[in-house]
């Protein structure tokens, strides 16, 4: 691998959307994250929900991280 690559990460957890952009040589360079907060009015996730809010922002939380 070149000194310069870039790596984009992607996680998606239960409740939780984000990315990073790592640098091979500088390391973490950017990250952007999004956390669910409405699964707490139902007492715990709700499946159906959670992974439509992630394919809601997943994009808007990549665009983040690129332009961070």
């Amino acid at each position: 691998m070149k000194k310069n690559t870039l790596i984009l990460g992607i996680e998606t957890s239960c409740d939780e959307t984000g990315a990073a952009v790592y640098h091979q040589e500088f390391g973490l360079i950017s990250h952007a994250l999004f956390s669910q907060d409405h699964h707490k009015y139902f007492g715990g996730v709700i499946p159906e929900l959670a992974s439509r809010s992630q394919l809601e922002k997943i994009a808007i939380i990549v665009q983040q991280a690129l332009h961070d």
